[in-house]
């Protein structure tokens, strides 16, 4: 079969990422499986970016576009958490405050507030189950009594100018609304989450709320699904090992963040993946790719 130089070009480029081109410093990280599996992806036409740093030097250990806008789906929702978190000193939005669900609200999907009975919940909780089952009916409760103004103004005041939360949560996106829940790219989410390690966003007690909050997630299908840690409770560590991530899922997107510290170094780390969902398998490929970089991540930091 002919291929044509279109073809050519787009195979030679993603060939030379199989190669490690962006690697920089990945082959004294020694992150070769990861590049071989996002080459692999890249060349069955899955969009790819992602990016690993060390915790405490800062050193870019690899990155594949990590400057690229991409769809981040539900990991949007951290900055969310921020605005949350830093308004907990305000007397009329303590973490004891009740916010009531209602109908304008609800929203299928991902999240566990759906099924309960109780209608109304404190803050704190709203922000807990976003941070641990990524719950769609509390981001947008959360979202209402915010603002997502004000998320957005607080994104742009953190210096971030390619990611961003641009709407709430919808079963449906018509052709007014945002395409998207929320987009990113490699390179502003791994400095965000290691500054929230550091806690430098807003200040340390504010960081230390959305890393609790984060900590609980539940979803290690991606990435983290080759640490091998129990998805229900890791938050104190298991073989050394401590994880915070925050993951994104939608048609055809398949995102996380995260940082993962371990007996011998810690690294935050960002890998997204933009593809067509119109098969299981191709989905399974790029989970699979996905766990790939994790075991390259577990290699260094274990």
């Amino acid at each position: 079969m002919a291929i044509s130089s279109q073809e050519s070009e787009r195979r030679s480029r993603h060939s030379a990422l199989r190669r490690g081109r962006h690697g920089g410093t990945a082959a004294a990280a020694n992150f070769g499986r990861g590049f071989q599996a996002l080459g692999d992806l890249a060349v069955d036409g899955v969009q790819v970016s992602a990016r690993a740093t060390d915790l405490v030097t800062g050193r870019v250990l690899f990155s594949v576009d990590d400057h690229v806008v991409m769809p981040t789906a539900g990991i949007g929702t951290v900055l969310l958490l921020i605005e949350v978190a830093a308004r907990l000193r305000d007397a009329n939005f303590g973490a004891y405050t009740i916010l009531d669900r209602s109908a304008a609200d609800s929203v299928a999907g991902s999240g566990l507030w759906q099924h309960l009975q109780a209608p109304s919940l404190p803050v704190a909780d709203l922000a807990a189950l976003v941070g641990a089952a990524n719950d769609n009916l509390a981001t947008n409760v959360l979202l209402r009594a915010v603002g997502l103004d004000a998320v957005r103004a607080r994104a742009e005041q953190l210096g971030l100018s390619r990611t961003a939360l641009l709407d709430l949560v919808r079963d449906r996106r018509g052709p007014d609304d945002a395409p998207q829940l929320s987009v990113g790219s490699a390179k502003e989410l791994t400095w965000l989450f290691t500054a929230l390690a550091r806690g430098e966003i807003v200040d340390a007690e504010a960081s230390e709320r959305v890393i609790g909050w984060l900590s609980l997630n539940s979803d290690l299908s991606m990435v983290a699904g080759a640490f091998g840690i129990d998805p229900l409770a890791h938050r104190a560590g298991d073989h050394g090992l401590l994880l915070v991530n925050k993951t994104g899922t939608d048609a055809g997107v398949r995102s996380e963040v995260g940082i993962l510290r371990g007996p011998r170094a810690g690294v935050t780390y960002m890998v997204s993946m933009s593809f067509a969902d119109t098969r299981l398998s191709s989905r399974l490929a790029v989970l699979d790719g996905m766990r790939a970089v994790g075991l390259d991540l577990l290699e260094y930091v274990h």
